[in-house]
């Protein structure tokens, strides 16, 4: 068995088309959709990030800002500055880079962002519509794999969906999307005892630790769907997943590559999450609506 590789690049391509689609249409009725992104200080990383994120803003038709604000800025100051894009009416969404700089209370400031401009899902009111299944801004990352699913004609309902990682911005989320949708799912993380025991019972298994190949192909289930969300750099500078990519290719039926997999549906989910923000904005959030239950 040879695993049929999922092409996110392609998918991305077509979602920032549809975005493009719908934020012409947004033009002709006198909106243009706005992404205000928050930066502090000058992690290089984030800075690459943002730049790709402003890019892909610009290119599906979007007005997109970058506000630079210096490592020492004071919570009250990063605070009052969200609160300006909030009452801002040619800003839909609203990005604050994260990690934030010691001592910045990051929960604090996504907290001050208005949940409808709250295009990365983190706010706590999102992530309660998420929880409950209702219509709501999901974070990037995993709502970027559902809609990966999706293209591909791969049903979620009835599978055993194994999530390897518990953090806020992908692994819970993930998990909670895969529930809605009928999943039956588990979520391992450092705690878990003898890993592969349970990823090889994954009919779909989304890696998601940060940790360079950790999946092998003997932890993998004979055919199964395999989504790689770790991006790692090797001592020779070239990246690779939290999949043993060439090895479990070999087991799998379905695998992400790293990169040119989950990382463009991020991005691409990005703008369709500010696109939606300006729908809703202008009275068209049928457009943009969607629910998983």
């Amino acid at each position: 068995m040879k695993a049929t590789p999922i092409d996110g690049k392609a998918i991305a391509a077509g979602i920032a088309a549809e975005s493009a689609l719908r934020t012409a249409r947004l033009r002709e009725a006198g909106t243009v959709p706005g992404l205000a992104v928050v930066i502090v200080g000058d992690d290089p990383a984030s800075r690459v990030y943002v730049r790709n994120k402003a890019l892909a803003c610009e290119k599906a038709g979007l007005n997109s800002w970058v506000h630079a604000l210096p490592a020492d800025t004071p919570q009250e100051r990063l605070v009052g500055f969200v609160r300006q894009l909030n009452a801002d009416p040619t800003v839909h969404g609203i990005l604050v880079q994260l990690p934030l700089p010691k001592p910045l209370d990051a929960r604090a400031v996504i907290e001050a962002i208005d949940p409808a401009k709250d295009v990365d899902g983190f706010h706590y009111q999102n992530v309660g519509a998420l929880v409950v299944g209702e219509p709501a801004f999901y974070p990037c990352t995993p709502w970027g794999i559902m809609k990966m699913l999706e293209h591909e004609g791969l049903a979620v309902e009835g599978l055993h969906a194994v999530v390897v990682g518990r953090s806020t911005i992908v692994g819970k989320p993930m998990a909670l999307l895969l529930i809605n949708a009928g999943a039956t799912v588990t979520v391992c993380h450092s705690k878990t005892r003898d890993l592969g025991a349970v990823t090889r019972q994954a009919d779909l298994l989304v890696a998601a630790v940060g940790r360079a190949r950790m999946i092998g192909a003997d932890m993998v289930k004979p055919g199964a769907v395999v989504i790689d969300v770790g991006v790692n750099r090797l001592p020779d500078g070239k990246l690779c997943g939290d999949v043993d990519y060439d090895a479990v290719a070999a087991v799998a039926s379905r695998i992400t590559p790293v990169p040119g997999g989950v990382g463009p549906m991020t991005i691409a989910m990005l703008v369709a999450n500010a696109v939606r923000g300006a729908e809703k904005a202008a009275g068209l959030a049928a457009a943009g609506e969607t629910r998983i239950a």
